[in-house]
């Protein structure tokens, strides 16, 4: 696999705990985020936030801006996502499409517990942050239009830890369509940082009937972005990213349509960057798949 070196500037957020580096180091948490794109200008709607279809061609992904007070990555923009939750690894949930060996290849790990934990971690929290279920009765259906009352109250009780995932499906004869999602990328957060994950980016295509909310205490706002002009914010300091999610943005403003983005997915590679020093003072710096 060729991969590119790449340097990133420290976040402003992470500058305080960088001084610190080569104190303790935490372990980091397992961890999955969900990549939802569609074509701009999908069913009929234009983004506020990625330009119109005359002024950008290509697709479109949903991102959250985390709120000011999140011990991690705050006021940065993310795609849904979070960390492991034990009951993940749950065998009764009704499973559908690539196996958890299959998904371990994929996932680039030898552990197949933890390729059905990411899995579902990367189902169950984009279904928590923003309302979008990767379920239906079988591999050829998938929900439609998961956002009324009762769904709400199913989301509020997998957040409060009141019901697993597993049950939820279980409760409404559904199976998890794991087929819809595709493996995308592997980055584990610096060494210094006090709060570590190691994430597995997944992408999935939206479904056809549903809309994400971002209705999540998490995040202050939510919307979609066309990749291409939220690097163009970034640059100019209107959007903050983290190294992770500006190179998925980057591979991501480089192809279309929104359906073939599935079987576009770059092999998957262990990321973690590393503080160096530079002229112009300390840096992220990693080799990324090219």
């Amino acid at each position: 696999m060729s991969t590119v070196r790449r340097t990133f500037p420290v976040p402003e957020s992470l500058r305080e705990s960088a001084a610190k580096a080569g104190q303790s180091v935490a372990t980091p948490r397992p961890a999955a985020t969900v990549m939802l794109v569609r074509d701009i200008g999908a069913e009929g709607e234009r983004s506020p936030h990625g330009g119109t279809p005359e002024a950008e061609s290509g697709i479109e992904v949903f991102m959250l801006r985390r709120t000011a007070s999140m011990a991690f990555a705050p006021r940065m923009m993310v795609f849904p996502g979070g960390g492991v939750d034990p009951r993940d690894a749950d065998r009764d949930l009704p499973w559908c499409g690539p196996s958890p060996a299959s998904w371990a290849r994929d996932l680039a790990t030898e552990d197949e517990d933890l390729a059905r934990e990411l899995v579902v971690a990367a189902a169950r929290e984009v279904f928590e942050e923003c309302g979008v279920l990767l379920a239906g009765r079988d591999e050829n259906h998938v929900v439609q239009d998961p956002s009324g009352p009762l769904w709400r109250q199913t989301r509020a009780a997998l957040l409060a830890r009141e019901w697993s995932f597993a049950e939820v499906l279980m409760q409404r004869d559904l199976v998890l369509r794991t087929d819809l999602l595709r493996a995308w990328a592997h980055w584990v957060t610096p060494e210094f940082e006090p709060r570590r994950y190691d994430t597995r980016f997944f992408a999935a295509l939206l479904p056809q009937g549903q809309s994400p909310d971002g209705d999540t205490t998490e995040a202050d706002e939510a919307g979609w972005w066309a990749p291409a002009a939220l690097l163009r914010d970034a640059e100019t300091g209107a959007a903050m990213l983290l190294p992770p999610t500006r190179v998925c943005l980057e591979q991501l403003a480089q192809r279309s349509p929104a359906a073939a983005v599935l079987d576009q997915a770059p092999q998957v590679r262990r990321v973690m960057p590393v503080l160096e020093e530079s002229p112009s003072g300390p840096v992220l710096a990693c080799e990324v798949p090219s």
